[in-house]
């Protein structure tokens, strides 16, 4: 806490509000625009209509998710807003939205590459080491979080 102002409220909200948003850039990004894979292309190559229209299913399954955390992070955000004693740096704001935003390409990286193996970045049907891809999507979720603790460490001093 720095100069009497409470920073717990906007780091929590951001960090909620990116985690969300960082759902709605992986599946419009990578599952509508790019097509590299579906939520469970792993499981269910969509190769046939059948099996194109269950991973359709479970890619809007995960967008209602991503739609109510980022629901939430909003309400999250209006709610620190109202508060006299909340800080409200935009650069601790867009630290904790980098925050929220690798936390959850690590979390969704890790269950669904690496654990579940529900899906790749980059399917073996369209690159030759799908591992890669699933690396490298680590690696910048881990930037993320760096970049936006970084940001949060510089707002609070």
């Amino acid at each position: 806490m720095s100069n009497g102002w409470r920073n717990g409220p906007l780091i929590a909200a951001g960090a909620v509000l990116g985690f969300g948003l960082g759902g709605f850039v992986d599946g419009i990004v990578f599952h509508q625009i790019l097509q590299w894979h579906q939520m469970i292309s792993n499981v269910l190559t969509p190769g046939t209509l059948a099996n194109k229209e269950v991973n359709m299913f479970w890619d809007g399954v995960f967008h209602a998710g991503t739609w109510i955390v980022t629901a939430i992070g909003i309400a999250l955000l209006w709610r620190a807003l109202q508060r006299d004693d909340v800080n409200r740096s935009p650069m601790m704001l867009w630290g904790a939205l980098l925050l929220g935003w690798g936390s959850f390409n690590l979390i969704e990286g890790t269950f669904n590459h690496y654990i579940f193996q529900l899906h790749n970045v980059r399917e073996a049907d369209q690159v030759a080491n799908p591992m890669m891809w699933n690396h490298g999507f680590t690696a910048f979720a881990v930037l993320l979080i760096a970049a936006g603790w970084f940001m949060i460490h510089h707002a609070r001093a």
